[in-house]
């Protein structure tokens, strides 16, 4: 599996918020913590993603998710997939948006982030796995 390293959108919208103590980030701040929180899961979807590959072997494509970063807690909700912007198959999609919902950033934002991440999955090549035997 590849995970992207782009991110397609992540805008902040301003928020009326006043004697609260979050953060305010910028969102090149917004999209770089949202980021670290999301690879924090990469292992979970890999391995999610080789199950899906032992029922469909050569499952691969891209899983676009949009999802809003709420400003309270900082959690990560609201995630659809972007199915125009999707070519993974359904099972391949699931294991992204499993493995993120509910996620949050610390600490929180004083205002509600949306954002837009893309996975990219390939099968290995055959082969790639093979134990060598003895000779």
């Amino acid at each position: 599996m590849k995970t992207s390293h782009l991110i397609a959108c992540i805008s902040v919208l301003v928020s009326a918020v006043s004697g609260c103590g979050f953060a305010a980030r910028s969102p090149e701040m917004y999209r770089d913590d949202t980021k670290a929180v999301l690879q924090t899961k990469s292992n979970d979807i890999r391995a999610c993603y080789d199950g899906v590959l032992k029922t469909t072997p050569g499952a691969a494509g891209k899983v676009t998710v949009k999802f809003d970063v709420e400003n309270e807690q900082g959690k990560i909700v609201n995630v659809t997939v972007d199915k125009p912007n999707t070519t993974a198959p359904d099972p391949v999609a699931e294991c992204v948006t499993k493995s993120i919902a509910g996620l949050g950033i610390s600490p929180p934002d004083a205002r509600l982030g949306q954002a837009t991440f893309v996975w990219e999955f390939s099968a290995p090549a055959p082969g790639v796995y093979a134990t060598p035997t003895k000779s």
